[in-house]
């Protein structure tokens, strides 16, 4: 199976850590220039000069804001000017909080909405150009669990992540005459390095895999991997699940 993304170009959103660092890190192991977009500028520059040594292909690092179009803009701009193309689009920047509805304001709800589903709606309108005069252009999109079994205290991310399967189904039609495929890749019970302030999501300690292992991060960045190379341009539309069989989709 032809997974090799040489000569290709991928803009990978929240790209300095955990699945997002992966997937990045996946895509140039198979020969693809990545540019790496994330808010915290001093852990993406550590995060793409490791993976230029790493994988012997160009990795840069664009700081940005996903609720700021302007930011989103300069990144694929950067992209464009570094490469001369954009191949590849993976949106993986989200924000995932935990509270009570009753005690939810706006302003929070309006936070998670912003990133996760704004923000790559700004992402796909600021490279959709490029992904058109690539022949072969690929949007993934990162889903959750959690939008498709429920979670008690996070109606905000529920509500997003729904909304990006949605998303995805949505432009698969409206993009598919221009050799554009989308495809939404749902991670579930992944194993990330969490900061001591962040304990592990409550709606984990509902759910377990079949094997009763969680998954790497890398797991999430093969599945994306596939969907961006030629082996994978009739499948478009899709919501695939990467979670050991923690839940089973139709």
């Amino acid at each position: 199976m032809d997974l090799n993304l040489g000569g290709k170009v991928a803009v990978v959103t929240g790209g300095s850590i955990g699945i997002g660092r992966a997937i990045a890190a996946e895509l140039a192991r198979e020969q693809a220039h990545v540019v790496i977009v994330a808010r915290d500028a001093e852990r993406l520059s550590a995060s793409a000069q490791e993976m230029s040594r790493d994988t012997g292909r160009r990795a840069i690092a664009c700081a940005g804001d996903m609720t700021k179009p302007d930011d989103i803009a300069r990144a694929m701009t950067t992209a464009r000017e570094a490469f001369g193309r954009i191949d590849i689009l993976v949106n993986n920047a989200a924000l995932r909080r935990e509270k009570t509805f009753a005690e939810m304001d706006y302003a929070e709800w309006r936070e998670i909405l912003d990133v996760t589903l704004d923000g790559t709606f700004h992402c796909i309108k600021a490279c959709l150009p490029a992904l058109q005069k690539s022949g072969a252009g690929t949007i993934v999109n990162i889903g959750g669990l959690s939008a498709h079994t429920g979670a008690r205290n996070r109606a905000h991310v529920v509500t997003a992540k729904a909304g990006i399967v949605g998303f995805t189904r949505a432009l698969a039609n409206d993009l598919a005459g221009g050799g554009i495929t989308v495809n939404c890749v749902v991670p579930g019970l992944i194993g990330t390095p969490r900061p001591k302030d962040k304990p592990e999501p409550a709606h984990h300690l509902t759910h377990n895999t079949i094997s009763g292992d969680r998954g790497k991060p890398e797991d999430v960045a093969a599945m994306v991997r596939f969907l961006c190379g030629p082996a994978a341009r009739y499948i478009t539309g899709q919501a695939i699940h990467a979670n050991g069989g923690a839940y089973m989709s139709d």
